[in-house]
């Protein structure tokens, strides 16, 4: 998630990197399933979920729902 173009929290997936797997996860146009709404705060809220171990329900508010 970014603010400014800067990431929020420090351990965040960089912009270089995310360009470098972004195409390797599922949700692009014209494929089945629901689309993402934005697949690297996904990634950003799962490695942080990792990294706590916090359930889900006491995400950061800046990550959302």
């Amino acid at each position: 998630m970014k603010e400014n173009g800067k990431a929020l929290h420090r351990h965040d997936i960089s912009d270089n990197l995310w360009e470098k797997i972004k195409d390797l996860l599922p949700g692009e146009v014209g494929k089945r399933g629901r689309m993402a709404q934005d697949n690297q705060r996904f990634i950003n809220v799962v490695s942080w979920i990792i990294r706590t171990g916090v359930p889900d329900r006491d995400l950061l508010l800046e990550y959302g729902n």
